[in-house]
């Protein structure tokens, strides 16, 4: 796949040009956004956004100015993928409707000006915002961040519009199907992951504030204590053996669970991964990696764990942090060293992790 380069994208971007942002560079399992620079947005692209990508049209917005705008979540314990959408805006003053293209361009604008106001906004309407993670691709691998960071490379606002791709049969476009789209229309086309590739040239969300071997109940482990610097939140890894980038390792990214870790529930007619199933793992081939993630569990969460536990909820297909966390395991991951990865953990796809230079082999099933 032919893609452009971050720098060609940045240029495109600032001078007011829609583009192409895919996860990564493979050929299938890719998902793609058509984005452009919120505060160059006007009718003419959401107009395009509309008709030609055809998915829903969202505004990416910055935690802050979120406050700004006082605005909360779309609901009061969000799940999965798209768990970051707030409460649909439209903008107070200057619309009919508000489904015209020119109307939710103006929406869009009242929302990024530079001394915007709750008031400048009414709820429900027609333009979807979605909260971009602080420290953009290098927490969250996604296009919402992809595309606030790109905005804001480009010495703009760090705020885009963006838009999902979808075949004329309603389908999300895939591999050549976005590479089809972008030439079709003559849009330049970039990948998460090789921005992902071009932030670490230069920074970094995370640090290692400690360092040294402890003993648990499997044996002695390395520990490497990170204090991500977006949040403030310190992270664990718990290593053993020799890890090279060149050499398969052993690999858990783990979001602490009551049930799971301290209870040690299993859920009916499966099994999962706790803590103690890792560390006994890695024990047993002498050597991996244990990221322990600092991701406080609500009690909605916990709920839902207990409803699992006793059979009354189905078991979510993807889990419930792993969209929120990709970015800072990797990051963690590759300073340990990490490359090529037997993952200790349920299928799924894991967005633009190329980016990290890691590759997730296949997945280890728990005893």
């Amino acid at each position: 796949m032919q893609v452009n380069t971050v720098d060609e994208l940045i240029s495109d971007i600032r001078q007011g040009r829609m583009v192409v942002l895919i996860d990564d560079d493979a050929e299938s399992h890719n998902e793609g956004v058509v984005m452009v620079a919120a505060e160059h947005c006007d009718a003419n692209h959401v107009n395009f956004m509309a008709r030609q990508a055809r998915g829903l049209v969202c505004l990416t917005l910055t935690e802050d100015r979120c406050r700004q705008l006082d605005l909360p979540p779309m609901v009061a314990e969000p799940h999965g993928e798209k768990s970051n959408f707030t409460l649909s805006i439209e903008a107070s003053v200057g619309i009919d409707t508000g489904i015209s293209a020119a109307d939710r361009a103006r929406t869009v604008q009242a929302a990024v000006a530079p001394h915007a106001v709750p008031s400048d906004i009414v709820q429900p309407g027609h333009i979807f915002p979605l909260t971009a993670m602080p420290g953009g691709v290098l927490t969250r691998a996604g296009h919402t961040e992809a595309g606030s960071d790109y905005a804001r490379l480009a010495g703009l606002l760090p705020s885009a519009v963006i838009a999902d791709i979808l075949t004329p049969e309603g389908e999300l476009a895939d591999g050549p199907a976005l590479v089809e789209f972008a030439a079709k229309h003559q849009l330049k086309i970039g990948t998460v992951a090789d921005l992902i590739h071009f932030r670490l040239a230069n920074e970094r969300t995370i640090r290692r504030v400690r360092e040294g071997s402890i003993q648990t109940a499997h044996g002695e482990f390395r520990l490497t204590a990170y204090r991500d610097q977006t949040m403030g939140e310190v992270h664990i890894a718990l290593s053993r053996g020799e890890i090279r980038a060149d050499q398969p390792t052993p690999v858990r990214v783990h979001v602490t669970s009551t049930l799971r870790d301290l209870v040690t529930s299993e859920l009916p007619g499966g099994t999962s991964w706790s803590l103690g199933k890792c560390l006994a793992h890695v024990a047993s081939v002498d050597r991996g990696v244990i990221v322990l993630l600092a991701r406080e569990e609500s009690s909605e969460q916990l709920l839902a764990s207990i409803d699992m536990a006793l059979g009354e909820e189905p078991m979510p297909s993807k889990g419930q942090d792993v969209y929120t966390t990709v970015g800072l395991g990797s990051q963690i991951l590759k300073d340990l060293g990490v490359g090529q990865i037997h993952l200790m953990g349920a299928p799924m796809k894991y967005n633009a992790i190329s980016g990290f230079d890691l590759e997730v082999l296949d997945y280890i099933e728990p005893n």
